[in-house]
């Protein structure tokens, strides 16, 4: 069925697709009925299934990457198709546009989508908003991927992530700190061992602070007053293009700072090798790749991390995965858990279940 939909999408422009899709998610599942169905569908469980990665308890290691579900609006209707986890984001303090489109393309013949969104979200108070408003999806644990506004410079970079952790902090169960996208000016550059030192320090401070039960103000709007909330897990999301020296010093942020984790990787700048015509490629112009030709180079990210860090860090996989043996590939690098987003655009909402039934 889906392959019958994916022609007919195709001829969509990417952005029309994918909002037509999740749209019509939502509405299906509105129908009396409907939805219990899709989650007997898709919701394949197991006990052996089950992960406790940073603390957190997870009903299977399958998650959606961030960048699908930027602004919360359709995190309870995705729930549905089985995932264990759902990272919501890239959200900014400040509401932004992104870049001009046609800004996300696609590249049939090698199973890849380039995009240069530039995190496109209606701010952090509009996501709060709606996650306090439509709650929890059962036992789906939640994820805030966060950022910096374009107009950002990067020295004021920190109290950008500051203020989207303080909003997120009692809505999320962990928090990823998006420093790699290559789609803001300069934002990359917030990778380097003195400015990422510094983030991270600040945002473990403020993480240490919140978990106190100091905000009754707070507590009291979310019907809950008086909790000890727990400190959250933060991880790093990271680029694919590090060198092993880079990538050796992450590791050793990750140390000091004491993160709970890494998702590697993000997207690649890198345009080989591919299958579509180079012509073409340079026609979409620049952006992050993401989808199967990544696949290989996020496993060795992954692979050289695990191996580095003495078999001991926490790394969630994604990149590439788009059948169970490209999930399975990631686990066996060292990975403990694994998104997909570009393989949900070519395999279809079954990828989910079929990964985890193979797992």
């Amino acid at each position: 069925m889906y392959r019958a939909l994916k022609s007919l999408l195709f001829r969509l422009p990417p952005e029309d697709a994918h909002r037509l899709t999740v749209q019509g998610l939502a509405a299906t599942l509105s129908v009396p009925g409907v939805s219990d169905t899709f989650r007997r569908r898709y919701a394949y469980a197991t006990p052996s299934l089950r992960r406790r990665v940073f603390g957190l308890p997870f009903q299977n290691p399958v998650g959606l990457a961030a960048g699908f579900d930027k602004d919360g609006k359709y995190y309870k209707d995705m729930s549905s198709l089985g995932f264990g986890f759902m990272e919501l984001g890239t959200v900014t303090p400040r509401p932004q546009a992104g870049n001009p489109q046609p800004r996300l393309f696609r590249l049939p013949a090698d199973r890849a989508l380039i995009n240069r969104m530039g995190f496109n979200n209606e701010g952090v108070e509009a996501l709060a908003s709606r996650l306090l408003r439509d709650g929890r999806p059962g036992k789906v644990i939640l994820g805030g991927n966060i950022g910096k506004n374009k107009t950002t410079p990067n020295e004021s970079a920190v109290d950008d992530y500051v203020t989207c952790f303080r909003m997120l902090f009692p809505l999320v169960d962990y928090f990823v700190v998006n420093v790699s996208s290559p789609n803001t000016p300069n934002l990359r550059a917030l990778q380097d061992r003195e400015p990422l030192t510094a983030l991270l320090t600040t945002l473990q401070e403020l993480n240490h602070k919140l978990s106190r039960p100091a905000r009754a103000s707070l507590d009291t709007k979310l019907g809950r007053p008086g909790e000890m909330w727990q400190r959250k897990p933060i991880l790093l999301k990271i680029a694919p293009d590090l060198a092993e020296g880079q990538l050796d010093d992450i590791l050793a942020i990750v140390r000091n700072t004491q993160l709970a984790g890494i998702i590697a990787t993000n997207t690649t700048v890198a345009r080989e090798p591919l299958r579509t015509p180079a012509n073409r490629v340079a026609e979409m112009g620049a952006g992050g790749l993401s989808g199967a030709p990544l696949r290989q180079r996020s496993t060795e990210v992954i692979r050289h991390l695990y191996q580095q860090s003495g078999e001991t860090l926490d790394i969630v996989g994604v990149g590439g995965i788009d059948d169970p043996e490209s999930a399975r590939e990631k686990l066996d690098a060292g990975a403990k858990l694994i998104q997909v987003y570009s393989g949900l655009v070519y395999a279809g909402p079954g990828l989910v279940r079929q990964i985890k039934q193979s797992l």
